[in-house]
Formats: structure tokens, C-alpha cells, sequence
């Protein structure tokens, strides 16, 4: 498969109204924002999308807006992930026919797979469908991991394209881009690591941080891409505050709290996840005025 995930891929969130539906004129909205920051592809309804709290329709909704509104103009991949081999080929098969580019799969949660069940797994989510399929482990959320090892057995599969390394451990991310077959994409998950991951070999990242600051983490790939690392390694340092922010919160809602302050989209999260508290919120304010995503009124 000629498929190869490159480049900053933002993960975002899904804009929800008040009353935690579905914010559709945000959502393209931000697809619009991101575009706009030069980023080479969109990946909705992942962990930063609330997947685990959409139900089947409400994850068909948020890809159809989001294909609607691209309209070709970057790929789009779509978190197709469950804790069963079934609900996720069912996921995927639903994806593809919205007509998204590619697919991530993350590890099923919950339950822990031994590596032998997780290639099982994967097997037949490539076999169900015609696109690209990433995988996309996640420990510290899943508590279950893909050994060097057994992503090396994957890569071989014809439309296993990559991988999504979301553990911040860069020795296992090396080992990902050491061990696996030439062309196969090692994508950083972790916004602190991205110039690191690419000058390690990785072909970019999956990256939160990119919904609020899209031309930041852009600046990061195509500065290094260029042979630019100091200005890549500078711009890695200017995005370090937004990424290390995320403490401040329950996951994801700073993310979407930084971006009601630009102006995006509210800071709705599915509950229980709440705002944040106020003098949380002044922080955030505080370094995203440092950065000079938010400018003063």
C-alpha cells in the first residue's frame, strides 16, 4: 500500500454544545482553523475526541462534518478503536464508508490482551477493510502495550501503515522505527517528543497540542524538514508550556478550555469531566498570552 501517514496530524476534540450534542458549525469551524495552520492530515473522534464517550452515531456524525468540510483537501483518519475485535471491525467498516483515508486503531482497553491476541486483533481489523489502518498504543490509558517485537510481525501486513507512539518511552519509539519495514510511518503521540521522534526517523506526529497552536507544531516538522533543527528544536521548546498544561485538568479538557479562549469552540466536555477551575483558567490564559496564541484585548 502506497499510504504513508506523514507530516502534523492534529488529534481533535469534538465541539459539543451545552448540552453535550454534537457543535457542528464549531467542528468545521476548527477543521477550517487547523487547515488553515498547515497541517497535513485531521484525525477525529481518537482519545482528544472523546471517542470513548461518543456512541456509534454521534462518532458517524463528527466524520461526516469533518470529511464534508476537508473536502479533500488533507487526509482524514478516524479512530476506529474498541475493547472488542467486533465492535472495532464494525467501526471501521463504518468509517470507510463515510469515506475517510485511514484508520487508527487503538489497543482495547480494559481488558489486557496478551501480544499473541492483540496481532490476532489487528489481523482481522486489516482484513475487514481497504484502508490504511495505524496502530495506536497508549499505555498509560490502556495499561497495554505493543512490543517491538510484535509491531515489526504487523508492519509486514500489507495495510498496516504505522503507528501512533502515544507511551513517551523514545527508546520504544526507536525501536518501533528500527524494527519495522521501510515505509512503514512511526507518528509521535507524545507533543514534548515530536523533534526528538524526527530526529530519531519518525514521519511526524499525532499531536493535541496542534488543535490550539496548528502552525507551532507544524513549524516543528517543516523546520526540521528543511534541515532547519535549531529553529525546529526552539519552536519544540516555545510548545513544551501548552503540552505540560495538561496536568491542570481532567483529560481532554484543557485542550478544549485553551481553545474556548481563542475562540474556537466552547470548553464543553462530556461529563464528568468539568471545566476548569477559575484560577486554572487565568494560568492557561497566562501561557497562551506567553506564546502569542492569545493576544491581549
Amino acid at each position: 500500500m502506497h499510504f504513508r501517514p506523514y507530516g502534523i496530524i492534529p488529534a481533535m476534540v469534538t465541539p459539543l454544545n451545552g448540552d453535550e450534542s454534537l457543535d457542528e458549525l464549531a467542528l468545521r469551524r476548527l477543521v477550517n482553523y487547523l487547515i488553515a495552520g498547515g497541517v497535513h492530515g485531521l484525525f477525529a473522534v481518537g482519545s482528544q475526541g472523546e471517542a470513548y464517550a461518543l456512541t456509534t452515531e454521534e462518532k458517524r456524525r463528527v466524520l461526516e462534518t469533518v470529511v464534508d468540510e476537508v473536502h479533500g483537501r488533507v487526509p482524514v483518519y478516524a479512530g476506529t478503536g474498541a475493547v472488542t475485535t467486533s465492535e472495532t471491525i464494525a467501526l471501521t467498516r463504518m468509517a470507510e464508508g463515510v469515506g475517510v483515508d485511514a484508520v487508527s486503531v487503538i489497543t482495547p482497553y480494559f481488558i489486557s490482551p496478551s501480544q499473541e491476541e492483540l496481532y490476532e486483533h489487528y489481523v482481522a481489523v486489516a482484513a475487514c477493510t481497504h484502508l490504511p489502518v495505524i496502530l495506536y498504543p497508549t499505555q498509560a490509558r490502556t495499561h497495554v502495550n505493543l512490543s517491538p517485537d510484535l509491531v515489526a510481525r504487523l508492519s509486514r501486513i500489507d495495510n498496516i501503515v504505522g503507528i501512533k507512539d502515544s507511551t513517551g518511552d523514545l527508546t520504544l519509539t526507536t525501536e518501533y522505527i528500527r524494527r519495522t519495514e521501510p515505509g512503514f510511518s512511526v507518528l509521535m503521540g507524545r507533543d514534548t517528543l515530536i523533534y526528538a521522534a524526527l530526529a530519531s526517523g519518525a514521519s511526524g506526529s499525532i499531536a493535541a497540542t496542534a488543535n490550539v497552536a496548528p502552525s507551532l507544531v507544524v513549524e516543528i516538522y517543516e523546520a526540521f524538514s528543511a534541515g532547519d533543527v535549531e529553529r525546529a528544536r526552539q519552536a519544540q521548546f516555545r510548545l513544551a508550556p501548552l503540552r505540560l498544561a495538561f496536568e491542570m485538568g481532567t483529560f481532554p479538557v484543557v485542550i478544549k478550555e485553551a481553545l474556548a479562549l481563542i475562540g474556537v469552540c466552547s470548553a464543553r466536555a462530556k461529563a464528568p469531566v468539568g471545566p476548569l477551575p477559575e484560577a486554572r483558567r487565568q494560568e492557561l490564559r497566562r501561557i497562551l498570552l506567553e506564546m502569542g496564541i492569545l493576544q491581549e484585548p
